[in-house]
């Protein structure tokens, strides 16, 4: 008598169909969504630096429990938008005038080499991209919408670092981007004179890339970012 063989499991396919295949749509998770809406709160200045989030409050007023909040926190401090102190909580981030400082020059640092970057390789696809988000900020600076405004300055930065085709320098942006979405907010959403700056800078460096003027692109990058910064110092100063 022989001994039956066993059944041979089917080998994977390797054919060129495997790479069609779509990727499953699911749900996001708790945490997930607690994260979105916490960051969006901090990032869109509902929620102002140093603002306590104790777990009990916090999750009540979101409607969830104390696990997907606390990986939330986590998730956030990750991305430097909450301070985790031990026995006393979770915190908004609370930047000091050093913070600001030292953000600004790793900016400019990241950006300048960004925008070079884009010129070099996809001028005119960042150009277009450019004028896309300039002529959505002028909407939103037309309309007084501050909350608008700060989020399409944030898309009009976030472009250069979308085409200048080196993902080591974009991910090095992406450290403190979130940081950087946050003081934006918090300088421009309830200051129109800012705003009113602020726009001319953009057209400005619009003109300057669409120009191919490198000299200009640096000296007006760089005045607008330090700018920024001692607007951000300035804030910061009064509200301690």
């Amino acid at each position: 008598m022989y001994p039956s063989r066993r059944p041979t499991k089917p080998r994977p396919q390797t054919s060129d169909r495997a790479s069609g295949l779509t990727a499953l749509e699911h749900p996001r998770s708790l945490a997930e969504m607690v994260e979105q809406r916490l960051r969006d709160a901090i990032v869109n200045a509902e929620l102002p630096f140093g603002h306590a989030l104790p777990e009990d409050e916090t999750g009540l007023a979101l409607g969830v429990s104390r696990t997907p909040l606390r990986a939330a926190l986590a998730r956030l401090a990750a991305l430097g938008l909450v301070t985790i102190v031990p026995n006393r909580g979770a915190f908004v981030f609370d930047p000091s005038l050093e913070d600001v400082k030292q953000l600004a020059g790793f900016r400019l640092m990241l950006e300048t080499e960004a925008v070079m970057l884009c010129l070099d390789g996809a001028a005119d696809n960042t150009e277009a991209e450019l004028k896309t988000v300039l002529t959505i900020m002028e909407t939103a600076h037309r309309e007084q919408d501050g909350t608008a405004y700060a989020s399409s300055d944030t898309d009009f930065h976030e472009v250069f670092f979308r085409n200048c085709g080196n993902l080591f320098v974009a991910n090095a942006f992406a450290t403190i981007s979130w940081q950087v979405a946050a003081l934006r907010a918090h300088l421009s959403v309830d200051r129109s004179w800012e705003r009113d700056t602020s726009f001319l800078e953009h057209r400005e460096i619009v003109e300057a890339f669409s120009s191919g003027s490198r000299d200009d692109l640096r000296r007006i990058l760089r005045d607008h970012i330090l700018r920024a910064a001692k607007a951000y110092s300035n804030v910061i100063a009064q509200e301690t």
